[in-house]
Parts: C-alpha cells; structure tokens; sequence
C-alpha cells in the first residue's frame, strides 16, 4: 500500500504546480466558464484518471524504458511520426520546467518583494541537487510534501466554505465567457497528459498489477477534484479584475484569509517544487543517454532556466499551455482507445 501511495503523491506532486496552485490555470480552464466550469473540473479529472490507468497498463504489459518506446507503441509506426513528437514532448516539459522555476521567482517578487531572479536561483539550485539523486529522491521529496500541501489545502478549502452559500453560487461568479467549457476540460486534461505520461513512465518499478494501477488511478483522480474544487471556489472572493492577477487564489488568501497568507505561501512554493523536480526528472530521464550527460544536461538546465525566469508567468501559462492541450490531444485519444490486456 505504501507504494502505491507513493505514485499518487508523485502523481500529484506533478499536477498541483504553480499554474494550479496560484489559481491561473483555474481561471483560465474553468472558473471562466462560470458555474459550468465545475462540470469542466469533473470532466478533466476524469480523463486524467482515465490516462493514468492506461498508461500504467501499457507500462506494465510492455515493459516501456523510455517515452520513445512508448510512443512506438501507441502510435504503431516506428521511425516515422514518434521521433517528432517526442521532440515536442521533449520541448514542453522543458518550457514548463522553466515556467515553474519563472513562478516561483514571481512569487517571491509579489509576496515577499524580493527580486525574483533570488527565488528563481534558489529552486535552480534545489531542483539540481534533487537531480543527482534521480528517481528515488523525486519520490522521497513528494512523499514528504504533498501530504502537507493536500492537508493545507483542504484546511483552507474548509475556511473558505463557511461564507459560500452554494444555492447562490451563480451570483458570486463573473460573467462567463463565451465557448465550450468542455472543449477547455478536454484541452487542460490534454496538455496535462503531455506533463504527466513522462513522469508516470519513471514510476514503473512502483507498480505490480492491474489492481495497484486501478487503485493508483482511482485516487488521483478523487484527490485531484477535491483539490480543484477547493481551488475554484477561492477565486469566488476575488474583487478585483482577475484578468490583472498573476496569481489570483494568492490574492484570495492574502487578502481574505490574512492569517494564512503564509501557509499558502508554502502552498505555493512547494507545489512548484515538487511539479519541477517531477518535470526536471522526467524530462532528463528522455533526453540523457548516461550519467555524465544527465549531469551536463542537468546544469545547463537549471542555468538556463533562471536566465529565462523573466518572462512573465501568467503570459506563458496563457499562451503555451492551451497551444500543448491541443497537440495532446490525439495522444489521449489514441490512449484512451488503446486495447491493453494485462497480466
């Protein structure tokens, strides 16, 4: 049980970054879309669970080393399509590994007013010492974390309950805008996937049979509605224009929950941490072909992602992750519809 506990922590160790946390992926996938966005949330954690299942059991049935091979097996036409995908792949998990390292120097910067490019070097240098303990240490650092930051959560989500009246949830949302808030859970449970299928991969020798993958599955699922309930309900007391906030549910607390301000702090900072040593691993695992280059690559990684913290937080999550949901999706799709008989 202790295992399978661990790939969830992992799990949502990974999902829970600083686009979740702060409230911007929130905003921008559901909470936009008014009340249907709740339907938005439940629809996205489901296909989540969906592809964390299956691709467990693809793991398990065809002992997959690398995403490559997984590629391969999902796309059926070795040498051709898989190769490119899995340099674009390649290339989000980077952009999102610098996104998280970009977050946590904003964070700094608007709570704390220290110069970002301070916070950004600080989880460069921690991401990195992470890296040279490979797998077990992502685990090991998500094992102790994410208990904590899913209880603070849930202990905040408890606080901000008592003055939502859900009978009038409609009258606290902003108006929503137009589109398909299906189309945007759909779109947010893609680009997910992209994140999540790598990091899942380095998890394998965590899993045995279908009933640990069903369990895993089942949970993760639960843990990440809850969760993101609690999140877009915080953004109900937002009284500003949310569009100008970087990190809308920080607002929230800072303001409305004064006393936990801090504690959302930590929210925050180790949600970016565990998502980038997750990414940072993951990606390193696709890319190096021994020790020495995972090492090179490793520096030249964390270098570079303080030198590009810079740009804007907000304006990358807005612009890169809806442009990745929909080059996920064929790959969910395929997934999802993928016949897989395990042992």
């Amino acid at each position: 049980m202790r295992n399978i506990f661990k790939v969830v922590f992992v799990i949502i160790g990974t999902m829970i970054g600083a686009g979740f946390a702060s409230g911007q992926e929130m905003y921008l996938f559901f909470f936009s879309y008014g009340v249907e966005g709740l339907l938005g949330v439940l629809i996205s954690s489901l296909i989540i669970g969906i592809v964390i299942s299956k691709t467990f059991q693809v793991v398990n049935k065809y002992k997959v080393d690398t995403y490559k091979d997984f590629l391969d097996i999902l796309i059926k036409k070795k040498g051709k399509i898989a190769p490119i995908i899995n340099f674009v792949i390649n290339l989000f998990i980077l952009v999102t590994f610098f996104i998280m390292i970009a977050g946590f120097g904003a964070y700094f910067e608007q709570e704390l007013g220290i110069n970002s490019l301070i916070g950004s070097t600080i989880l460069a240098i921690l991401t990195f010492v992470i890296f040279m303990t490979s797998v077990k240490g992502v685990v090991k650092a998500n094992e102790l974390l994410v208990p904590l930051l899913i209880g603070f959560l849930i202990l905040i989500g408890i606080i901000n309950l008592k003055d939502i009246h859900f009978g009038e949830l409609g009258n606290y949302m902003i108006q929503a805008k137009e589109g398909s808030f299906i189309l945007s859970a759909v779109l947010y449970s893609s680009y997910n996937s992209i994140l999540l299928i790598p990091v899942l991969l380095t998890l394998k020798d965590y899993i045995r049979d279908k009933k640990q993958i069903l369990t895993i599955a089942s949970l993760s699922t639960i843990i990440i509605i809850i969760l993101s309930i609690i999140v877009f309900l915080l953004l109900v007391r937002v009284d500003v224009d949310i569009t100008k906030l970087e990190m809308p549910a920080v607002y929230v607390v800072s303001h409305s929950f004064k006393i936990l301000r801090y504690l959302y702090g930590f929210i925050i900072l180790g949600s970016i941490f565990t998502t980038t040593i997750s990414l940072g691993t993951s990606f390193l695992q696709n890319v190096s072909e021994n020790q020495k280059s995972y090492t090179q690559i490793a520096i030249i990684m964390c270098i570079t992602s303080v030198l590009v913290s810079k740009i804007g937080f907000s304006n990358l999550v807005n612009l890169l992750y809806p442009f990745f949901g929909y080059l996920g999706l064929v790959q969910i799709l395929k997934l999802t519809f993928l016949k897989v008989q395990n042992k």
